[in-house]
């Protein structure tokens, strides 16, 4: 369908890949992997024609519809949440509209031979108009939509109201609702709750039948769609058949199989030059030396790919607490929503409880529910409108949010930024915990206001990890995180001598973490003393007796 062939691609001095091969077949689900910066988002782009090769060819039909979903949503405004959707599939319309015109022309007499054309256009036209879905176009949008969170209620509602990660809903809808031939989806996932990771996994394995090519950091979702990985790494392209994890394992394999090939060679070498060192003075030997230096310079050298930078860090050993971590009795949340105190939103209400050191907790809630609000009421961060929350004895609490990003002082370097919460480190310790965080050198030295989502992440992660915490707070730690950073941050915090409650939409994250779940569930909280799998299957059996 898509084939790309020998594509060599820079930006000034920097080299993506060289001769580079790669291609999308029908119906294939590809996983796209690599670090930052490799160029797996100008695979994209080469793919759909926003950017040209430096060399090399791409090849796609012409009938092959494509739909591109990336992080850029652009300007939305003027239409509603369903007009917005439905502006994807524009073209399928027109042809709805020049299938009724040909089916009036076909009403009026004419000369056999247009007749014969005309049938041949309309038959086209209708297997196109079939093929891209188009009796059921407005049905699809409205299931797309609610299975992203958008119910009925809010289809007409302006979408410049909404906010840019709903925005995001909306865009991956409309992309969706073309229904393409093949489908590129960047980190698809990013903005969406468990309950519409949900419904996408299910929607791309059990209704969508065309080709899939994707990035995403979610593992768990990762494994469930794709057959196959495109490893986008040290200026080259790697096929992998088989899912992440089998990956994971075949990507190890090469690589000792590569370095034992190294070494080998390596040893074949040094023997050699040693020889060709200690006889090249000797005549009796000229031939030998000759006939080595000859087969040195024929050898193939087999390099090393650098190894990729990842995070490497782990909690210092927290102050001990005492056993009893947050007491909470009878917490109520509302948010008043108007200026006279008049009308009010339930948040949550009735939360009585305890948290004891070391418990590793989740609280789980559909989008909206109140999670982050949970979290921010435990945190201090705002005022319960009712009931108490109690720290216990040498509790010393560190909270993670997207809005910790956001207030970070945008004229501070990393460098600083990390010195203000540890100013009695000297500057080597400093630099190391930068280093730890992949902020080597003069990365260090960059200001906050010229970073990514994932390296300002990064920064607040550190500052938690320079002071003495025992209580982490977490919302959303992951949102920003690569694949192997967010493995890093989940060895870290199953290691974490202290307590964490967090909130995530990783189902990996939530199932190799965490021994208790809190819901919440339309303003009531359910406490499950058990892991992520335990409140699995008690919630399931909740919902049957519903």
């Amino acid at each position: 369908m898509v084939h790309l062939n020998n594509i060599s691609k820079q930006y000034g001095s920097q080299i993506l890949f060289t001769k580079a091969s790669l291609q999308i077949l029908p119906g294939i689900r590809t996983g796209m992997v690599g670090p930052n910066g490799a160029g797996k988002s100008t695979i994209f782009r080469l793919i759909t024609g926003e950017e040209e090769p430096d060399k090399g060819e791409i090849s796609c039909s012409k009938k092959t519809v494509l739909g591109y979903f990336s992080q850029e949503v652009g300007e939305m405004s003027g239409r509603s949440a369903l007009e917005e959707t439905m502006s994807a599939v524009a073209a399928v319309i027109d042809l709805a509209q020049e299938i009724q015109k040909m089916e009036a022309a076909m009403a009026e007499p004419m000369e056999d031979n247009e007749l014969a054309a005309l049938l041949e256009r309309y038959g086209d036209a209708q297997e196109e108009f079939e093929h891209r879905g188009g009796y059921d176009l407005e049905s699809r949008a409205q299931a797309v939509l609610t299975g992203l969170g958008i119910g009925p209620d809010e289809y007409h509602r302006p979408v410049e109201s909404f906010s840019g990660g709903w925005k995001m809903r909306i865009a991956l809808a409309r992309i969706l609702t073309i229904n393409p031939d093949v489908l590129l989806l960047d980190e698809p996932t990013n903005h969406l709750d468990i309950e519409s990771i949900l419904w996408l996994e299910d929607w791309l394995k059990n209704e969508f039948k065309g080709s899939v090519l994707m990035t995403s950091h979610d593992r768990i979702f990762m494994n469930s769609i794709v057959s196959r990985i495109i490893e986008v790494s040290n200026k080259t392209v790697t096929t992998y058949s088989g899912n992440y994890d089998f990956y994971l394992r075949e990507r190890k394999i090469r690589r000792d199989n590569l370095l034992a090939s190294y070494r080998r060679q390596q040893e074949m070498l040094a023997k050699e030059e040693d020889f060709i060192a200690r006889f090249a003075a000797r005549v009796s030997h000229a031939a030998q030396v000759q006939s080595r230096i000859k087969k040195l310079e024929k050898i193939e050298r087999i390099e090393l790919p650098p190894e990729q930078k990842v995070m490497r860090f782990e909690f210092a050993e927290p102050p001990r607490s005492g056993d009893d971590v947050v007491a909470m009795d009878n917490l109520a949340k509302s948010w008043i929503l108007d200026d006279q105190n008049t009308n009010t939103k339930k948040v949550f209400s009735g939360v009585s409880g305890m948290i004891r050191r070391q418990e590793k907790i989740a609280v789980v809630g559909v989008n909206g529910a109140g999670k982050s609000t949970f979290l921010k009421v435990l945190a201090g961060e705002t005022e319960a409108t009712s009931g108490t929350v109690t720290l216990g004895a040498k509790v010393t609490v560190g909270y993670f949010s997207q809005h910790s990003m956001d207030i970070l002082d945008g004229n501070r370097t990393v460098f600083e930024t990390i010195q203000e919460v540890m100013p009695q480190a000297h500057i080597g310790m400093i630099r190391n915990l930068c280093a730890a965080f992949l902020f080597q050198g003069e990365d260090a030295d960059k200001r906050i206001s010229l970073l990514s989502g994932g390296e300002k992440s990064r920064v607040v992660l550190a500052t938690l990890l320079a002071r003495p915490l025992n209580l982490l707070i977490l919302d959303e730690p992951t949102n920003h995180l690569d694949m192997q950073s967010r493995e890093i941050l989940l060895e870290a915090l199953k290691k974490f001598k202290g307590t964490v409650i967090l909130v995530s939409h990783d189902r990996h994250f939530l199932h190799s973490l965490v021994d208790h779940v809190m819901e919440i569930d339309h303003g009531n909280m359910r406490l499950y003393g058990g892991d992520y799998n335990y409140y699995l299957q008690k919630s399931a059996a909740l919902e049957k007796r519903k």
